[in-house]
């Protein structure tokens, strides 16, 4: 479980396919100043949005496998070397929560439409699927490559969200433009309620 506040990214090494996994799964080598120790081998960590875990430790890079699931449901179907990533730690019991409860467990995807700068605040326009309309509300939690933000406008085929200065300095949203593609995690409360109620 994570919280969608970013302190930390990370830069894509290397990607490989690994015999010792599934077809169609993936490996990839980032390397950040985040510390991981031997023991968090086989924790999850939130990267860009998607729960990922981790196999192995190098001196200043560490490895994530990525399912076949996984690459179907995020965009890292079409991740490159050298493509910044926003990295969160797993919670840990008793910690501050600042932003909103976020499994990692990636929605779909989103491509931008536009990007408007206010005040030095972004406000940014991303597409949306039609049947995904009912899990988001406006005023409520959204998650973008992993980072909490507040859904600001809601229409039948796109939502807006403002994205502060300090968040912008903090993630890889500052490097978004129009046509990238994004990875989505609609509010878990939300989704589950939806399911009870339809």
């Amino acid at each position: 479980m994570f919280n969608g506040i970013v302190y930390n990214q990370g830069i894509i090494k290397s990607l490989r396919k690994s015999p010792r996994y599934v077809k169609g799964s993936l490996v990839i080598e980032v390397s950040s100043n985040i510390n991981f120790k031997k023991e968090d081998i086989g924790e999850s960590v939130c990267c860009d949005g998607v729960c990922l875990t981790l196999i192995r430790i190098k001196k200043k890079s560490f490895l994530f496998y990525l399912s076949k699931e996984t690459l179907k449901r995020s965009n890292f179907k079409n991740i490159k070397i050298g493509k910044r990533i926003n990295i969160e730690k797993a919670l840990l019991f008793g910690k501050k929560i600042s932003g909103h409860y976020i499994q990692g467990h990636v929605d779909t995807t989103s491509v931008i439409k536009n990007i408007k700068i206010i005040d030095k605040s972004w406000v940014v326009k991303f597409s949306l699927n039609k049947k995904f309309k009912k899990y988001i509300v406006e005023k409520g939690s959204i998650s973008i490559n992993g980072v909490s933000l507040t859904v600001s406008k809601l229409n039948s085929q796109s939502f807006e969200v403002t994205i502060i200065p300090h968040t912008l300095k903090l993630t890889n949203l500052v490097k978004l433009k129009s046509k990238d593609i994004v990875n989505v995690e609609f509010d878990m409360i939300g989704k589950y309620l939806n399911k009870i109620y339809n």
